[in-house]
């Protein structure tokens, strides 16, 4: 059963991204299991919420392997954010196994692109539903995107993946057979008609989308070509 860990607030305007570190997490806890990705969820940017740049949080999908424990990973995570501090930052650090995360806390992660929500009512959230939720330095005020980025990488239908198979490596264009053989699972235009062949061109390296539970690359044809369309 997939195991989500959740991060926000890593980072200053100065710093490396939340993003960046929750790739390196990830690359730490392969003892502890398969990362079959990393996404990234947009909550709502408002005057009256403070953020670095967008207001993203990451999450981490973990497929765990030999009897890990959560208040293992949450001491592994924990420290690797701890030793990676940085000054000016708030982290907020949550966790939990995918199917103990119950509708509350989607609602919460919903409620979170559209309202601006306090330390207080993540705190109580993750309490109700007997979730680890941290606040690692500075104000904590990562913990609200850290739950709300829990239960968005939970509903499978929301955030897009910056960490997915070798997806990196590719920068500018590829063949979708190449794309499908790195763990995207669907290709499909912006209408829904399914993509099998040809050449998708991207900006960096491809972006997919988290639908369905599944790794979506939207695209649109122009010029004879596939265009991605990234989609949070």
């Amino acid at each position: 059963m997939t195991i989500l860990i959740s991060i926000d607030d890593t980072d200053t305007k100065e710093s490396r991204g939340t993003g960046r570190l929750a790739r390196a997490i990830a690359g730490a806890l392969h003892p502890h299991g398969i990362v079959t990705g990393v996404t990234r969820h947009q909550l709502l940017v408002h005057p009256d919420i403070p953020y670095t740049s967008h207001n993203s949080c990451a999450v981490i999908h973990l497929d765990p392997e030999n009897g890990v424990q959560i208040s293992d990973l949450m001491n592994t995570v924990s420290t690797i954010m701890r030793e990676d501090f940085i000054i000016g930052s708030d982290p907020g650090l949550a966790m939990g196994s995918i199917d103990t995360i119950t509708p509350d806390i989607i609602a919460f992660g919903q409620d979170a692109k559209h309202r601006v929500l306090t330390q207080d009512d993540a705190i109580v959230c993750a309490k109700r539903n007997v979730i680890p939720l941290l606040g690692l330095g500075g104000t904590c005020g990562g913990v609200i995107g850290a739950l709300a980025g829990l239960g968005l990488a939970a509903s499978g239908n929301d955030g897009r993946y910056v960490l997915k198979g070798r997806l990196r490596d590719y920068t500018g264009e590829a063949d979708i057979s190449d794309l499908l053989s790195e763990g995207i699972d669907e290709i499909r235009t912006t209408d829904g008609s399914f993509v099998q062949n040809g050449i998708v061109t991207f900006r960096k390296f491809p972006k997919p989308s988290l639908r369905n539970f599944k790794a979506v690359l939207f695209v649109e044809k122009r010029d004879g070509c596939y265009h991605e369309v990234v989609k949070d």
